[in-house]
């Protein structure tokens, strides 16, 4: 898919439980491409509810662009120039391992993305795969996630930052077990 239009400002709003939309994967690649033509020695990855098949989430698309040493200030200037913003209310993140917010138009659909600049040695790669990869193969445990999620939400929590604080005990504990097990 090639994207047809710029980076578009990101655009805030409380949490909202949003069904699993299987484009999101199109849209994951077509910013990856778009991030890996700008910084070609990064290397972009989906991450996030919507990268795993079947589980609904908040729709954000969210990928993690990993660059290798003394890169991250190319980095960030790369991703900025596309048109990502700095993030503006919620949890934000240090400009040392900063997240870049934007969205785009895909199929007449608007996607908020978040681009999560991680060096590409952090063990934060190796968790967030893992997490991801855990709820791919597992759909019990993607069922639980959403269960989860869609709790919270229910009992009133909606503002970004109280939601991500509330789902990361589920987060925790997931890590937690599959540590545990191996």
């Amino acid at each position: 898919m090639k994207l047809k239009h710029p980076i578009l400002s990101y655009s805030n709003s409380d949490a909202t439980y949003v069904e699993y939309d299987p484009a999101a994967i199109e849209v994951a690649g077509a910013v990856a491409q778009l991030i890996e033509t700008a910084a070609p020695w990064a290397q972009v990855e989906h991450i996030g509810s919507t990268a795993i098949p079947g589980c609904a989430g908040k729709g954000i698309v969210d990928v993690m662009v990993m660059y290798p040493p003394d890169r991250l200030e190319a980095t960030r200037t790369a991703i900025d120039a596309l048109g990502f913003q700095r993030q503006k209310i919620g949890h934000i993140f240090p400009e040392e391992r900063p997240m870049r917010v934007g969205a785009l138009e895909h199929d007449g659909r608007r996607y908020r993305l978040h681009a999560h600049v991680i060096a590409a040695s952090s063990p934060e790669v190796a968790s967030l795969r893992r997490f991801r990869d855990l709820l791919c193969a597992d759909s019990a445990l993607r069922d639980a996630y959403q269960d989860k999620k869609r709790a919270i939400l229910q009992s009133g929590m909606s503002e970004p930052r109280a939601y991500t604080r509330a789902k990361g005990d589920f987060i925790t504990s997931v890590m937690g077990a599959d540590s545990a097990r191996h």
